[in-house]
């Protein structure tokens, strides 16, 4: 990836020595760098898209700066309003933000130099070439899947379960697939900071590979101890017929991982199970009490957990692969834009409050942006633009990246300045030797930057220094200005984040229960509108989805908070991203759900809906009280799985709301029976600290 962002800058840059045009090749050059931070390893329409939109904000943003140069009112409120969305897009994941940060960077530079009209139409013009190539060779230089690793690491782990399920229990040997899930653990953790749907979705089939490990090992126990209590009795051949079919549904899930195509006989697999856990039933029902009676109940509550575990599993992989992405993608598209997990719209709604972090920091950075900026203009120096950039760049929503950040930025920027004034002092200079250390400063931004931001720092300054030299600008009339005005802005920022901080610390618990509470009004919502037969659209309806959309969000900037303080562990934000993935599948099946109401006709609810509903909200309310800190008993917990085999028995299934409620309630009762345990598991080492 270093190499073709490098490859994108250095080709304007011969271009424009090779046509004359120096200055132009520089503005290419500089286009191409900006869209560059928007590369990434992901799928080539994902890239694709998404390098687009870079190439023609960063246009846009070459375009006012240069227009609104001359004229400090404009300037400094366009800055102002482009560094407040800039900070929303934080809720929209990663890659929104660093989108937000470099064309506000670009619109600050090229406000401090204001052109012509033709002159700035014919800048953004460039620039936007800059960003085109660079899209083109990202695309047509990728050759590699992303997420292959992790898709075999899942695939083998799945395989090796699937291998597990039908050997005999061996009392002496570890728990099945024990070495494959460690090796699986360890593919994702390089996942630990995304929040794309894809990783989440990884992480979910991790979550629940590792409950059917657990569930099959309970129902090889217990097939064993059937044996050796009644060995001809029917359940126990009904037992040993089980667990070969659920072999063959993970063998499905890991060829499907491998292939990249969704499991074709997954369904029939998953009815064969079904069927085989109602004939366990009707076999053993009858049983006087014994023991063998009670390792069969047993056995039809591991049965019923499995299958709910393996239909998860079946249609993660289903949407992991290329296919089932695109099917995802087209599908989440059709639902109204309220309605979609991923929506940006709703989401940057939804956080259009103090109550939110990221509404917080937007506001903090649109402040000292427009601070900066008015000083800049009030009491102008050479290259005092660099004072709002700095503070772009430095500061985040969280304090201890905000910290290092202008610490390693005011550090980098004085490394990286004395290397600049070396290598001109030293070296012979020609137009070669210029383009040739623009070109290694950009392999080592690219490369290594992403992973020190001090590297990041030294690389950036001295590139910057290079690249305004060859367009014709004296080194030495930007050296110290940059110096000076980097300091300043970075201790601007440090300031910023000192008066108004967002600590985290102990909050995230408190983050987790106050998502589990909006998700538990929003369930709420969507029962009552059933149960009263209203169509969703209400009132009431779009505020408790809009808190719970906000909940989730805060929820995702507080774990990436919580990963840069010091003293967090890779365990701690690896339980979170999983209970975070289990958390998307709940609330994915209630906006199913909330979809559904408007376009099924209305029906009256079943009596096992009543039930299912009042003990859905009963988990939700013990998971946040436990995450309080307060005593929870696991027996406690209402037998979700029991509540969903009631509800399906109940009802005409061929009525389309009650199949569609069927459906959604296995979705529900799988993601908060693996809620609990990743939240009871959470709590509990919380008291032990």
């Amino acid at each position: 990836m270093a190499a073709r962002n490098s490859i994108g800058v250095l080709l304007p840059l011969i271009a424009g020595f090779a046509l004359n045009m120096p200055r132009g090749g520089a503005v290419v050059a500089s286009g191409a760098l900006n869209v560059a931070y928007s590369d990434r390893s992901d799928a080539y329409a994902q890239r694709a898209k998404r390098m687009l939109s870079s190439s023609v904000l960063c246009a846009l943003a070459v375009l006012l700066g240069a227009l609104s140069g001359s004229h400090n009112a404009a300037a400094v409120i366009i800055a102002t309003v482009w560094a407040f969305a800039a900070g929303m897009l934080v809720a929209a994941g990663s890659t929104a933000a660093d989108l937000g940060v470099i064309s506000l960077v670009t619109l600050l530079i090229y406000a401090a130099q204001p052109l012509t009209t033709y002159q700035a139409l014919i800048s953004s013009m460039l620039a936007l070439g800059g960003g085109l190539l660079q899209t083109a060779l990202s695309v047509a230089l990728w050759p590699v899947q992303r997420y292959e690793p992790e898709r075999r690491a899942l695939a083998t782990f799945f395989l090796e379960l699937a291998r597990a399920a039908e050997q005999p229990l061996s009392a002496t040997s570890a728990p099945p697939a024990t070495i494959h899930s460690a090796q699986a653990q360890e593919a994702l953790t390089g996942l630990a900071g995304e929040t794309s749907i894809e990783a989440v979705r990884y992480r979910a089939l991790l979550s629940q590979a590792e409950r059917i490990r657990l569930s099959l090992l309970m129902i090889s126990r217990l097939h064993l101890r059937m044996q050796r209590e009644s060995p001809l009795h029917s359940g126990v051949q009904i037992l040993g017929d089980y667990r070969k079919k659920a072999a063959q549904a993970l063998e499905a899930i890991g060829n499907s991982l491998i292939s990249g195509m969704p499991a074709e006989a997954g369904k029939e697999i998953l009815a064969a199970c079904e069927s085989y856990t109602l004939l366990l039933r009707q076999e053993t029902d009858g049983l006087a009490a014994s023991f063998l009676a009670a390792a069969a109940k047993d056995a039809r509550f591991q049965m019923d957990a499995l299958n709910g575990q393996l239909r998860a599993a079946l249609e993660l992989s289903a949407h992991a692969t290329p296919a089932g992405q695109a099917e995802f993608a087209k599908q989440e598209a059709q639902q109204p834009w309220g309605l979609r997990l991923s929506g940006l719209v709703a989401t940057l709604r939804a956080n259009l409050n103090l109550q939110s972090s990221v509404f917080r920091h937007a506001v903090r950075l649109a402040t000292m942006v427009a601070l900066g900026d008015g000083l800049e203009r009030a009491f102008y120096w050479h290259r005092s633009y660099w004072l709002p950039m700095t503070i772009v760049l430095v500061l985040k929503p969280e304090f201890t990246t905000t910290f290092t950040r202008g610490l390693l930025r005011i550090g980098g920027t004085i490394v990286g300045l004395v290397l600049a004034t070396a290598l001109f002092r030293l070296l012979p200079q020609s137009v070669t030797i210029q383009i040739v250390l623009i070109f290694v400063c950009t392999l080592l931004l690219r490369w290594v930057g992403p992973a020190n931001y001090g590297i990041f720092a030294v690389t950036v300054s001295a590139l910057v220094v290079q690249l305004i030299a060859i367009a014709g600008v004296s080194p030495k009339e930007v050296i110290w200005a940059r110096g000076i005005n980097t300091a300043a802005g970075g201790a601007l920022a440090l300031l910023a984040y000192w008066v108004w901080p967002t600590w985290e610390r102990t909050q995230v618990s408190e983050r987790v229960a106050e998502m589990l509470d909006a998700y538990r009004e929003y369930f709420h919502g969507l029962a009552e509108s059933y149960v009263k037969k209203e169509v969703g659209g209400a009132a009431e309806l779009d505020r408790v989805r809009s808190n719970a959309r906000m909940a989730r969000t805060n929820l995702e900037t507080s774990v990436d908070r919580l990963g840069a303080e010091p003293g967090t562990t890779a365990e701690q934000i690896n339980q979170l991203n999983a209970l975070l993935a289990s958390s998307h599948r709940f609330v994915h099946a209630l906006m199913a759900l909330d979809a559904g109401w408007l376009h099924t006709a209305a029906v009256p609810a079943r009596t096992a809906f009543h039930k299912f509903a009042a003990d859905v909200e009963k988990t939700l309310t013990l998971l946040a009280t436990a995450l309080r800190g307060a005593q929870v008993q696991e027996k406690e917990f209402p037998d979700l799985r029991e509540d969903h085999r009631v509800l399906v028995q109940s009802g005409d299934q061929k009525i389309e709301r009650y199949a569609l409620v069927n459906v959604e309630a296995d979705r529900i009762v799988n993601s908060l029976n693996t809620l609990r345990e990743q939240v009871m598991e959470w709590a509990c080492a919380k008291k032990a600290e």
